[in-house]
């Protein structure tokens, strides 16, 4: 298995995570827990990010939790503003769907789905998960390429890798790693845990954990700057912000609404 870190990132507004997805200038996105208890994810979750580009507003994203019963289904939805729309519009979706496990873990993956569309660049991919005989099945929609690959125990997808480490318990200073598969290999991620620091959000003046995933991938994370998350400090672990560094300014994911 190689080894690399959530490094990243012109994260925003392309693919997660995608984290949400990511415009010509690229827009970000898209885990922690408390040290001494494993978090507790609210489900349903739904998060409403406004993105914006050296403080003007290029964007909106949604991450959205949501119970099928025998599964959990996780939406990551980014779209550009009309400004942007014009001359490089952004829609972008990505889907996890996991397989549900005994808590505090949401769940292993199933099946992981994402379409992007920014401006004339296209994507289209998914990988499907057999934990049972240790094989995913890689897809390129676009291309027909088609791949079988090998896969760990508790190997994830690049969006719902995002999830799991918000269930696991961290401390300031010290690294976790997770298991991820994408852009057909096998990655061993590190997550930074850098410091507590106090944050006037949208659920008032809150303690959070800000946290840098070191990652170089195509898929939720790209290989261009760093990102860093801010999570409440508590038992839900809520991302209320991200950013990145871009060649012109930066680039801010700001939770402005949602169901939590």
């Amino acid at each position: 298995m190689k080894k690399y870190s959530f490094s990243s990132a012109s994260l925003l507004f392309s693919t997660a995570g995608r984290l949400m997805g990511q415009l010509s200038l690229a827009l970000l996105l898209g885990l922690i827990a408390m040290t001494t208890t494993a978090s507790a994810l609210t489900v349903p979750e739904k998060l409403v990010y406004d993105m914006t580009w050296t403080g003007i507003k290029a964007g909106t994203a949604t991450q959205e939790i949501i119970d099928e019963g025998d599964s959990i289904r996780i939406v990551s939805i980014a779209r550009s503003a009309d400004w942007i729309s014009v001359f490089f519009p952004v829609e972008d979706r990505v889907e996890s769907l996991l397989a549900k496990v005994p808590p505090p873990q949401l769940g292993l993956p199933r099946d992981f789905r994402m379409k992007v569309r920014e401006g004339k660049h296209r994507r289209d991919k998914e990988i499907i998960f057999d934990h049972g005989k240790g094989k995913a099945r890689y897809i390129d929609h676009l291309n027909g390429e088609k791949v079988e690959l090998e896969i760990g125990k508790n190997t994830y997808d690049p969006y719902s890798s995002f999830y799991y480490v918000r269930t696991l318990p961290l401390e300031v200073g010290k690294s976790v790693f997770v298991s991820l598969l994408d852009n057909k290999q096998l990655w061993n991620v590190e997550i930074q845990v850098l410091k507590k620091e106090k944050l006037d959000t949208i659920l008032g003046k809150i303690n959070t954990i800000l946290i840098k995933p070191l990652m170089k991938s195509e898929g939720i994370f790209q290989k261009k700057g760093e990102i860093y998350i801010w999570l409440t400090d508590d038992a839900r672990h809520i991302p209320v912000k991200m950013k990145t560094k871009v060649a012109i300014g930066s680039i801010t994911a700001t939770l402005v609404g949602g169901k939590f």
